[in-house]
């Protein structure tokens, strides 16, 4: 568990810069020059993922159940799911749902999270799940009182939100049909 919670800590650390610190986030970028920031950035990012990752898959060997979901709620997950890569898409294919939803990556985050703790009881699912529902919600809170950076991507144009929707689908049944069992190590169908 500690790597696990060493992960997260690492990983929603530098995940969080812009939303505690943008002043200071700026500053560094600027003093340590865009290129630097971003590497050291990621490097900080990918530490924490792997931590993440290694310590969760260590903590699902002998989960500590906090609840068992009804088998009904399997269904709303993959109705809830249907939104998540659309809206994801629809960040780098700029249209009317990236401006309807403002910010569709912390919105698709808050679904996913949100689905994927309706079917995880396990206290390294919540732990997991809730940290990024948080994170989520702080993060488009806080979008609020900060500048909004630009998002590399496709041109605005109202084609893009077709184009969300279907590579968002079509990467949705990908994922639903192998990427998840493969990736994740749980058979979803």
């Amino acid at each position: 568990m500690l790597l696990f919670i060493s992960g997260l800590i690492l990983f929603f650390a530098a995940h969080s810069i812009s939303i505690v610190n943008v002043g200071w986030r700026d500053a560094m970028a600027e003093r340590l020059g865009t290129a630097a920031w971003r590497g050291l950035y990621s490097l900080v990012s990918l530490a924490g993922l792997v931590l993440l990752i290694w310590g969760y898959g260590l903590t699902r060997s002998d989960p500590v159940i906090l609840y068992t979901p009804p088998v009904w709620l399997f269904y709303v997950n993959f109705l809830l799911m249907l939104f998540v890569f659309p809206l994801f898409m629809s960040s780098l294919l700029p249209g009317r749902i990236k401006t309807a939803v403002k910010h569709p990556v912390f919105a698709s985050v808050k679904i996913w999270a949100f689905a994927h703790l309706l079917t995880n009881g396990a206290l390294a699912d919540v732990l997991l799940f809730g940290c990024f529902l948080a994170w989520a919600v702080i993060g488009r809170i806080s979008m609020r009182h900060r500048k909004n950076r630009p998002v590399p991507g496709f041109p605005e144009s109202p084609v893009n939100d077709l184009l969300a929707v279907v590579f968002g689908l079509l990467l949705y049944l990908v994922f639903v049909m192998a990427l998840h069992d493969w990736l994740i190590g749980v058979e979803v169908i």
